[in-house]
């Protein structure tokens, strides 16, 4: 199950020399993500989630946009803080539906993950 963004983009290279070395690999993404995309080296299974690409690259979006604002320390602290707290509220979205999905557990269960 990986996380989105630059984990992802490492994550790929070691699931691509998995993929040559004889491994079938299987990737549990949410629908909805920023980096993660099917490819002929791994078996996909996404799931749905609460949020919207659109929701979710604006927000991304504004969080990097904060992270980078001038102004003083206080102010922009309560912004990342803010922007971070979007985000993790997303991704606890996700890890929730991914766990109320039974058929996907069903399907992770019954392959001995």
């Amino acid at each position: 199950v990986p996380v989105d963004g630059s984990h992802w983009l490492s994550m790929r290279e070691v699931l691509d020399m998995l993929r040559q070395k004889g491994h079938e690999v299987v990737v549990v993404a949410p629908e909805v993500t920023l980096h993660i995309k099917p490819s002929k080296n791994f078996v996909m299974k996404t799931y749905s989630v609460p949020y919207t690409q659109e929701e979710m690259e604006k927000d991304f979006k504004a969080f990097l946009h904060t992270s980078f604002e001038e102004g003083s320390f206080l102010e922009r602290f309560l912004k990342v803080y803010e922007g971070m707290k979007k985000l993790g509220n997303m991704s606890s979205a996700s890890c929730q539906q991914l766990l109320q999905n039974k058929e996907l557990m069903t399907y992770l269960e019954e392959n001995k993950f």
